[in-house]
């Protein structure tokens, strides 16, 4: 099964005192582009929170929000450390001292310490980024849900569409022979015409026109052809980095019906070659959207 690039999934996880959650949201990308949006808190995380989403997504421009509520509070600090908030004052107040300042001690003075006030509580800490990486992963599975949901439809429609050029390709392959021997059949007879005295040009005439017809055959382009869409079928079934491959698979695909729309000699062949061009870019537009 292949997987859309385009999708949402929502997390949450609780204990009594910490709710985590996660919203993550995917569109189209040729790479994996990932935006974080984190409490300060969690920015020494960063790295680990980006490898624990790349070994689940691929490809996509994905955005990851991850919000925590103590209590009533979003990101509320950690309790005050009486013993720090001493020493810190202490500490200024020595400053003061040794520089011979006269300016009282404020609030934001401290505060500049802040990272000395409160308690570690490594333990604590622990705790919520286990609930951190839980409501990461529910978000993560219910993206991917909605990733292979869309991807399953993506699917069943690139397959409607592979029916219909291999049935265009039949039809060609089966009316172009026919068409090669009438064209040259036509040829001749105009070449007939402008010509008097064929009797001793004949067959350096056949020859020439034989060339010609065959310049027009599309038997080794529908053969190619064929091959590009079984390989297309075979890759759906396996979906790793789906997206690139049938890309590529698409491109070739194309060079094929351009050909045999220049060879084309009549108009039903055309009409079932620009079907083909018509359904390869439809196919074109859907993989964009394939991770």
């Amino acid at each position: 099964m292949i997987s859309s690039m385009t999708g949402y999934g929502k997390g949450i996880a609780t204990n009594d005192e910490v709710s985590v959650e996660a919203e993550i949201k995917s569109v189209n990308s040729r790479f994996l582009d990932l935006s974080l949006r984190l409490p300060k808190f969690l920015l020494n995380k960063e790295l680990e929170i980006r490898e624990r989403v790349k070994s689940k997504i691929k490809r996509g421009k994905v955005y990851l929000s991850v919000t925590i509520k103590k209590g009533e509070l979003l990101e509320k600090f950690n309790e005050i450390d009486p013993e720090s908030v001493k020493y810190t004052l202490t500490l200024l107040k020595d400053i003061k001292k040794s520089a011979k300042l006269k300016d009282k001690i404020k609030l934001s003075d401290i505060l500049l310490f802040q990272s000395m006030l409160f308690k570690d509580d490594s333990e604590q800490a622990s705790q919520e980024m286990e609930l951190v990486y839980q409501a990461i992963d529910y978000a993560i599975d219910e993206l991917n849900k909605m990733r292979d949901a869309e991807g399953s439809e993506i699917e069943k429609d690139l397959r409607n569409r592979l029916a219909s050029i291999e049935k265009a390709v039949n039809f060609i392959e089966q009316n172009a022979n026919n068409t090669v021997r009438d064209y040259f059949e036509k040829l001749k007879e105009k070449a007939s015409q402008l010509v008097a005295d064929l009797s001793n040009n004949v067959d350096r005439l056949n020859l020439e026109l034989a060339l010609l017809a065959e310049r027009a055959d599309v038997t080794e382009e529908c053969v190619r052809l064929k091959s590009h869409i079984k390989l297309f079928y075979d890759t759906l079934e396996t979906p790793e980095d789906a997206g690139r491959k049938l890309n590529f698979i698409v491109q070739e695909m194309n060079r094929e019906a351009n050909t045999i729309n220049s060879k084309s000699l009549s108009s039903s062949i055309s009409h079932h070659g620009i079907l083909i061009k018509e359904e390869i870019e439809k196919i074109r537009e859907q993989i964009q959207n394939i991770e």
